[in-house]
């Protein structure tokens, strides 16, 4: 399959990339250091990917930003980046996208245990979280031409604990590679309007 993996410079990115590439042609995709560049938060830049990238058997985001701040500090301009970056930037990538993508392409995006399991300074990535899941359910029964869709929720990761762990306490991390099972599972299976929660 030809798979386009946004985000592929970054800790989940990684190891997606090397649980799919030996069976696979990956085209890694980021803001920088890749090869091909996109602004998820800019549809304009989306389009302009596809129509360099061309038909594609499936696209995995794991990139996305969102701001973390305590809720008595977040404006709606604080939750505007994710609204307008993980958020409308994965459901544009589905939008713009499946005009491009092959008969029973898939598309997998990126959510996070905090849209079940909220923490503190994380009201934003838990809206965001959320209402992708909950697009991916509403929109698999649409998806045209036998394609579908899925998003992977997982836990903190292990690489990420020396950042995040404050914020963390008592979740179990999990590895990367593990997390990367789920977009295989994903990209490799038949199911769609799933969440893969990891961990």
């Amino acid at each position: 399959m030809k798979i386009l993996l946004i985000g592929a410079s970054g800790t989940i990115g990684s190891a997606i990339e090397k649980e799919l590439a030996p069976r696979h042609e990956i085209v890694r995709i980021g803001r920088t250091g890749a090869d091909e560049h996109v602004d998820i938060s800019d549809s304009d830049s989306i389009r302009k990917l596809f129509e360099r990238t061309g038909p594609f058997d499936a696209l995995i985001c794991a990139a996305g930003n969102v701001t973390f701040a305590p809720l008595g500090e977040m404006t709606a301009d604080s939750f505007a980046l994710g609204l307008r970056d993980k958020l409308m930037g994965q459901v544009n990538l589905l939008l713009i996208g499946r005009k491009f993508a092959n008969d029973g392409a898939s598309f997998t995006f990126t959510t996070g245990i905090t849209s079940i399991d909220p923490i503190r300074t994380g009201a934003s990535a838990s809206l965001v979280n959320g209402a992708i899941d909950a697009f991916v359910r509403a929109a698999a029964i649409e998806m045209p031409r036998g394609m579908r869709v899925n998003s992977v929720s997982p836990n903190v990761l292990v690489e990420a604990m020396g950042s995040y762990a404050p914020y963390f306490r008592g979740f179990k991390p999990v590895p990367a590679a593990d997390v990367a099972l789920a977009y295989a599972k994903s990209v490799e299976g038949l199911q769609t309007g799933q969440t893969y929660h990891v961990g």
